[in-house]
Parts: C-alpha cells; structure tokens; sequence
C-alpha cells in the first residue's frame, strides 16, 4: 500500500520520471532482502542495481555527463530508495551528497573535480566520506582528527583510520579528513583504494543498518598527490544540505514501517471480532497517529530543502534549521515504527517480519551526526545569540 499523506507534493515531469527509477529499484531492494540467507548481503547486488541504473551519475553536474539533479530531488530519490532498503539508500546517499555538495559549492580544483566526475559517468566508480575516528567521535563535535597528513616535495604522506566507513569494502575512492602536519589545519583529501597502503579492516557488528557495512579504512603511509588535496578546513564549516539525506532515509524506512502496518489491519481479523482490527478505534488513533508524524516531517524536509534550492542567498544561515529537520524527522519516524509495531503485535519481533529490521534500522537514525543533545544546544546557542543582540 502506498503512503497517502495528507498533502502530496507537486512534481515536474522530470521528477516523476526520477521516482518512478528509484521505486522500481525499491521493489528490487526489498524482494532482494526478503529472500536473503543472511541480512546485509544484499547490498552489492544493490550496488549493481544503482549503477546498472545511472544512479551513481545522479548529483554529477551534467557539464560531465551526469544528470544534474538538486538537493529536492536527491531527498526524494533518497526516500523512495529507503522504502525498499534503509541500509543501501543511506550508502549510497553518501556518494550522491558528497558529489552533490561539490557541484553547488566549487571549492575544490576544477580539473580535479571533473576528472572524478568523468570517472564516475565512465567507469561508475563509487565514493565515500571518511571523517569518522574512534578517538575523536563524529566530526560534527568539532575535534581534529587524529589521521595526520604529512607534506613533502612530492605531495603528501597520510595516515590514519578511519570508523563507520560505508561501503568500505567496495569503495574506489574515499574523502578523507587529515590534520595537516604543523599548520594546525584540517584538510580533505582524495584517496584512491587502489593506492598501496589503503585497507580494510572488518569491524562492522551493529545490530542496525547491517546492510551499510561500515567497516574501518586503514591509511598506512598513502603517498598522494599534491593535487589530492581538495580543500583546506579554516575553522568556519559552511551548513551541509545534503545531510538532510539522514532525515530522508528514516523517513523512508517509517513509510514501509507504516504501509505494513495498515495492509497489516486492513487484512488481520482476529476470531474475536467481526471485521478487521483496521475498524478498531485503537488501530485506527495509532493509524492517524503515524499519518501526523509522517506529514509533519516530510513537510519540514521538504520545506527546507525549497529553499535551499530556490534562495541561495540563505543558505548560509540555515545550518540550525537543517539540524532542527534532522531531529525532528528521525525522531518521528522512530515513533511511526514503534506505532506501526504496536499495531502488528508480538510477530513484528519475529525474524522473519520485516518491522523488526525496520525499528533496528530507523534506531541508527538518532546517532548519525548532529546528535540530539548537539541539535539542541545549537538551537539554544542561536536564540541566546539572538536575543543579546537585543540587549
């Protein structure tokens, strides 16, 4: 059953088009799942699915041959994608918005950019962001990571490692935060996996998004390129739009959570009662419940991300309105999954019923970067701010 909220977006031609790709993948990510031996091992073959698609193109600007899609248009493919696996739209969530940030800001070196774009259209290469460490936590806490990067007359040395790296073992290339050595700066930089020195290390055991294989990138003494280097980190980091993938992915993952949960009452009547428990007021106040959640953070999702896209002019002030859309929307679907499995009862915690991998999934959603605590005292900084201007 598909979700019917309670006001539907109007979408051009080209974003129907677009969705209608992303939800016949779906379908394929989710009979993939149904019939997995063992859960996680879908992802590659998802992997092929996206890239046999073009989809690995998507955000490449489309001077280079991909399609040029906006940040509105990624949330909704990121969201569609999630209802058939959580697990692979987050990850390759990650490719589409790295790309998708360099598309809108052009801070890195041109000729650099395009060639990574051109291998993507040609040979569908695939990216991730390793910012993450151990020692330091998430990135979003503001700490120097601990990977250092040293430079010499042939470019640089790095070395480091790096956690929660989706996707590690299938990756072709990695954005890699490193302090610089002696200047006290943090810069990113272009790793290929092909380099000597660059491994994986297997450490991926969490009970939710399994599916991501989020294993560890070991950098022992990489030698780069000068060119490698793509932008030096002065301390002002600029709001990242396309975060809002983490609130689109768990709002995915609540629509499948949700649309079981109603076909579910729709078609369960217990010998105790006339018709279905969907005629239960019950079912139907937990129903209506789930409804509310998935409008209210849809259209702040979607609110945001329009005018992100429609005035630029803003974007540099959104970072606590993009953060506010993150805790609300994953805070929501966490209680739309939970509705939906109160509905269905003790067989949702079966293995074999997919509610159970949807609550363990839409879980991770409360720890992807910025936390909740961090969200809130950033939305308490910006008042205190504000109000002593004032004053």
């Amino acid at each position: 059953m598909e979700a019917v909220c309670l006001s539907t977006r109007l979408l051009n031609d080209k974003q129907e088009k677009l969705l209608t790709r992303a939800k016949n993948l779906a379908l394929s990510f989710r009979n993939r799942a149904e019939h997995s031996l063992k859960e996680g091992d879908w992802l590659e073959g998802n992997l092929e699915d996206l890239k046999n698609e073009g989809f690995l193109a998507l955000t490449v600007p489309s001077e280079y041959g991909g399609e040029g899609i906006n940040l509105v248009d990624y949330l909704l493919v990121q969201e569609a994608l999630a209802e058939g696996d959580g697990a692979t739209a987050l990850s390759i969530g990650w490719h589409l918005g790295c790309i998708l940030e360099e598309a809108e800001a052009r801070s890195w070196n041109p000729h650099t950019f395009q060639r990574l774009c051109e291998d993507i259209v040609s040979s569908k290469s695939l990216l991730n962001l390793a910012a993450t460490e151990l020692a330091t936590g998430s990135p979003s806490r503001g700490g120097m990571p601990m990977t250092t990067a040293e430079e010499n007359s042939g470019g640089y040395v790095i070395t480091g490692r790096k956690s929660f790296t989706s996707m590690a073992a299938v990756l072709d290339y990695s954005l890699v935060t490193a302090q610089i050595h002696n200047s006290g700066n943090k810069g990113l930089f272009l790793v290929d996996h092909s380099l000597p020195g660059v491994s994986i290390i297997e450490t991926w055991d969490s009970i939710a998004m399994r599916g991501t294989k989020s294993d560890d990138l070991e950098l022992n003494k990489v030698s780069l390129q000068h060119d490698s280097l793509l932008v030096t980190d002065d301390g002002h980091a600029s709001p990242k739009a396309w975060y809002l993938q983490i609130p689109a992915v768990y709002i995915g993952i609540a629509k499948s959570a949700r649309n079981y949960a109603v076909d579910f009452a729709a078609s369960y009547q217990p010998s105790t009662l006339p018709g279905p428990i969907i005629d239960v007021p019950e079912v139907q106040r937990k129903i209506g419940e789930m409804e509310l959640e998935l409008y209210k953070s849809r259209e702040l999702l979607y609110s945001a991300a329009d005018k992100w896209v429609n005035f630029p002019e803003l974007r540099g002030k959104m970072g606590p309105e993009l953060a506010a859309v993150k805790h609300i929307a994953t805070n929501s679907a966490n209680k739309i999954v939970d509705h939906a499995m109160r509905i269905v009862g003790a067989r949702s915690l079966s293995e074999k019923n997919p509610l159970q991998r949807y609550f363990r999934d839409v879980r991770a959603g409360l720890h992807n970067p910025p936390t909740d605590d961090a969200i809130v005292y950033m939305l308490a900084g910006a008042a205190i701010k504000e109000a002593k201007k004032k004053n």
